[in-house]
């Protein structure tokens, strides 16, 4: 009985206090029940506490003045004071938040039904207690999980399913419709994979640019902030975060939609990686329309050509289809001439294959198998011979490269990437032995190299 007591005396103390209506009460409820059940005292009470959490009403001036009365009692007997209820979510007269513009030491504010949120900042200034069901789990980065990726790179899923119906594709009948994750959610894990000594998050889903449609792109809350589920706001908050850590993020799935280019100049800056894989499949408007496709082609090589002028350094990763049904020479050619004039710097190609329960089996024109993979070599032909090019360009460039690979310390050289390589998709940056007796490499962490050569996929790099 007395190892409870003093367990229960060591446990930090969370005092909270409920303003307003019943549905705000029951996010009280939802909020008190995770501090619980993370090992937190709860109290009624400001005095001994180690932050205060103030549930807040903002329908009409009665409750704002009571709310922000208590808010300020809350920061005079203790000090820490975390903020959220519809109080939180309420601009000032002349834009801000209300109750930052009102009490600016508050640690965090957020709006209702925020209970993730609310628990991000009490353990942004509080730490919790140990939690075993994350604590002892081996090699795991906490609430991130188990990772079957090297420590030093990670995925990280933000939405699931997709809103296309594309013909060849099956994977809506499978996943269902797009569901965004809770942005708060994926931050939080993105913080994680950070802390835990990831160097490099790759973002992932089935339509990266669709994050956030499927709930109206609401407002979320990270840090006591308020922040959009839209694509634009987490890459920006991502790269933020990633900053700190000298870590890269890198973008995945990233269909062609006008918005895209607004993250364009988040590259452009140096935020986040200068790379965008884009799942193009093909060029010309027919087969697009055949396949279901958001855009055509012309839109796409457009679309590709003000990215570069806008971010010189970005490179375009794609994949394609060769032979899909109905497919004429004419519309292959037509691929054949946007990948020259695309300059796609990475591109994968698969013959069409008919998948069980797909439309575009039934559609007529289905090619002899060995057109199709004829098609598939003189596609990646042409690739290849643009992807060369572009790595020649490369030679006598300095480049950050992250070390995939060091045997006895790289003494004898290594194996690492460039911000233009995804691991297992792109090519590599083979690594010499330092010309530095000094010099080490260490998998997980970046070297500079200066380009000596490349080697078909390939570049070699003299670190230093």
């Amino acid at each position: 009985m007395s190892e409870v007591i003093t367990k229960s005396n060591t446990a930090p103390k969370v005092g909270f206090v409920s303003l307003g209506c019943a549905k705000a009460l029951t996010d009280s409820e939802l909020i008190l029940t995770q501090l619980s059940a993370e090992g937190y005292q709860t109290s009624k009470t400001f005095q001994g506490a180690d932050l205060v959490i103030v549930n807040t009403c903002g329908f009409i001036d009665d409750a704002v003045k009571e709310s922000l009365d208590t808010i300020g009692e809350a920061l005079a007997a203790n000090g820490k004071v975390i903020v959220t209820g519809c109080l939180g979510a309420k601009a000032a007269e002349g834009g801000g938040n209300l109750v930052r513009k009102m009490h600016p030491s508050v640690l965090a504010v957020t709006g209702p039904q925020a209970t993730q949120e609310v628990m991000d900042a009490v353990h942004a200034n509080l730490p919790k207690p140990h939690d075993p069901f994350i604590d002892l789990v081996p090699n795991a980065f906490g609430v991130a999980g188990i990772k079957l990726t090297p420590r030093h790179y990670a995925y990280i899923k933000i939405s699931e399913g997709c809103n296309h119906r594309c013909t060849f594709c099956i994977i809506p009948s499978m996943r269902g419709d797009l569901v965004s994750r809770p942005i708060g959610d994926v931050l939080k894990e993105a913080r994680a994979l950070f802390e835990g000594g990831v160097k490099e998050l790759l973002v992932i889903s089935q339509d990266t640019s669709a994050y956030g449609v499927d709930v109206k792109y609401r407002t979320g809350f990270w840090d006591g902030k308020p922040i959009k589920t839209r694509m634009l706001e987490l890459v920006r908050a991502l790269g933020e975060m990633a900053e700190p850590y000298g870590a890269w993020v890198r973008l995945h799935y990233v269909y062609p939609y006008p918005s895209v280019d607004e993250v364009i100049p988040l590259m452009a800056t140096g935020k986040v990686l200068p790379y965008l894989d884009v799942p193009l499949q093909h060029s010309h408007p027919d087969v697009l329309k055949r396949m279901k496709r958001p855009a055509s082609g012309e839109k796409n090589l457009e679309r590709i050509q003000q990215w570069r002028a806008a971010c010189p350094d970005i490179v375009v990763r794609s994949t394609f289809i060769a032979g899909f049904p109905g497919e004429t020479e004419e519309e292959f050619s037509h691929l054949l001439d946007f990948m020259r004039e695309a300059q796609i710097d990475r591109a994968g190609c698969f013959a069409y294959s008919p998948v069980q329960g797909a439309a575009a089996n039934d559609l007529p024109g289905m090619l002899p198998i060995e057109l199709r993979e004829e098609r598939r070599a003189r596609f990646m032909a042409v690739a290849e011979a643009v992807s060369a090019a572009k790595l020649q360009q490369r030679i006598g460039a300095t480049m950050q490269v992250l070390v995939d690979s060091a045997p006895g310390l790289g003494k004898k050289g290594g194996v690492g990437r460039s911000y233009a390589d995804a691991p297992e998709i792109d090519g590599v940056v083979k690594l010499l032995p330092p010309e530095k007796i000094s010099k080490t490499l260490k998998v997980g962490e970046f070297t500079k190299a200066r380009i000596v050569g490349a080697q078909g996929h390939d570049l070699v790099a003299q670190p230093f």
